[in-house]
Formats: structure tokens, sequence, C-alpha cells
């Protein structure tokens, strides 16, 4: 087959891009490179640098294509209530255009990643897809939007559209900005540079933490499975774990004693969540393989980030 992947030299975008190269496909992919990084791609893949609003780029990117991946997106949940704007822009405004084109070219099936910050709070645990979004930031709202104007313009123009809500995703190669850093790659990067942890909130909140490689292979499946045109599928790994319990298993993969600080004041987002996998095991075949400490022990083996020279 012949993908698409817009966002494609990003952290889930690469190694996509790189298990469906391995798998014998064509991969083009399309990244404006603001936070991608084209050397975690294979050398097959064809990177175009440009915007996922650029219509005519896209006109040219879909030629010949089966099926588009659609990634590109801005994720930082504390950046987009400054800038809801923006990530309106290119979250929900990328998205329209994106169908519009594969409209134009006449691909018929997308696979959009979007978010488990959808849900926000829940009364009950694990998510189900069929849990009333309660979205807690713009960057939330916009991925809310973008499933609906997905599988509408779906429905309106005869493409087979599929959204998994990916939760907390992490491994090797995860974006470490300045500021809002994800809690996995900060909480190494303190540990092994002997820094302070600041544990946002109680340090009780707990997330669905899903090992890369895991989320490769539910998304790897979306693109061929039968019968899943208009299904949004939750993809995590079924468990859910305290930031307090993260902390605790990096420091005893690193054997590291940074300063913990705890910030009561600050918001934490979500006191709980963990994803239902049902619907992702029986229409994906979806099965996490990958332990949280088996996950954080390679994050930590793989990344040369993590690496302190002798």
């Amino acid at each position: 087959m012949r993908f698409l992947i817009t966002g494609a030299a990003g952290f889930l975008g690469a190694p996509l891009a790189n298990r469906l190269i391995q798998e014998g496909h064509r991969v083009v992919g399309l990244d404006d490179l603001s936070t991608g990084d084209p050397e975690r791609l294979s050398p097959e893949v064809h990177l175009v640098r440009g915007d996922v609003n650029d219509r005519p780029k896209l006109w040219s990117l879909l030629q010949e294509v089966d099926c588009v991946y659609h990634l590109a997106a801005r994720v930082i949940v504390p950046e987009s209530v400054l800038y809801p704007r923006e990530y309106n822009q290119v979250n929900v405004g990328g998205t329209v255009t994106l169908m519009e084109a594969m409209r134009d070219v006449g691909v018929r099936r997308v696979v959009f990643i979007s978010s488990g910050t959808i849900y926000g709070n829940q009364k009950t645990q694990p998510v189900r897809e069929s849990c009333r979004p309660n979205p807690r930031s713009p960057y939330a709202v916009s991925k809310l939007s973008a499933e609906y104007y997905i599988r509408t313009i779906g429905d309106l123009w005869g493409i087979e559209t599929v959204c998994l809500r990916v939760f907390n995703a992490y491994g090797p190669g995860q974006r470490l900005p300045p500021t809002n850093a994800p809690v996995i790659p900060y909480c190494i990067r303190q540990a092994i540079d002997h820094g302070t942890i600041v544990v946002h909130g109680d340090g009780k909140q707990t997330r669905d933490y899903v090992y890369i490689d895991d989320v490769v292979d539910a998304m790897s499946s979306a693109a061929t499975i039968p019968d899943i045109k208009r299904l949004i599928i939750n993809v995590g790994s079924g468990k859910e774990t305290s930031v307090s319990e993260v902390i605790k298993h990096v420091l005893d993969i690193t054997k590291a004693k940074p300063e913990i600080v705890t910030n009561k004041t600050h918001d934490s987002g979500p006191s709980r969540m963990r994803a239902d996998l049902g619907l992702a095991e029986k229409k994906l075949g979806y099965k996490p393989k990958v332990s949280l400490v088996e996950g954080l022990t390679r994050t930590i083996a793989e990344d040369p980030r993590f690496h302190k020279d002798e």
C-alpha cells in the first residue's frame, strides 16, 4: 500500500512510518519540522516539509495514496490554554483542509490519531468510547472537534474514517521541551541529571501510560482492518499508574536520588485516567505487550539523551 503520514517526523509519526516501510509499504511523509526530527525516519520515507493547511501541496502528495494517517497537530496542553486560536487553526483547520484534499483526490480511508485527554474527568473507570467527552483544555477541544469533522465529512463524502484515542504514550525520542514536558521523560531527565522533580498536585493522579511500540501496533492495524468505519477506539495500556508510582519506578531503575518537590496549587488535570481496551482488542486484535517498568527501562536504555558520558 501507499500511505501519507502527516506529522511523519514526530514522536508517533516516525516509528509508524518506519514500521510501514519494514512491512514493505511505500510512505510519503508531511511535516513542518517545528517539533519533528527527520533523523529518526528511515531513508526510504519520502519526507516533504510543509504545512497541513497547504491544500495544493496535499493534492500532490495524495496522488495514488491508499490511506492517510493524520498525526500533524500541536500537542502541549498548557500551551493550548495560552494560544487556543493557533491550536484551532492547526488541529481543527488542518484536519478539515486534509479531508477536503482527500475528497478532491479520491483517497478513501483516513486514520486519525486523537487523544485520551478528550475524556477529562469521568465518574467511572476505565473509560469507554461511549463515555461523554469532558474536555478540559483547548487542546482536548481541538481533538474532539477534529473527530467530529472527520466522521461527519467522511459520511458525506464517502471516506472511511477511524479515530484512535491514544492515551499517555511514551518511549525513546519523546520530545522534551524546556517547559511543560511530558511526565515520563521529564522525570527520567531530572533523575539522571540529579535535579529536582516537581510534582504537580498530590502525585496521586493516575494516567494510562502506553509504550510507543504498542501504539504503533494499533496504528498499523487500523489501516487495513475491515468493518471499522466511523469507529472511535481507545489505545492505551489498560492500566492506571499514579505520578508518584512513575517516579518510584524511574528512581528504582536509575538508582538516582533527586529532590522531589510537591506543588499542590498547580492544576494537575483529571484525577484518574484508564483506557477500556475491549473495542481495541475486538476490532484491532490489540493487546499491549510492554509493561511500564519494561517500557521505562527500554526508554532509558535506547534514548541517547539519557546517557551520561563516563
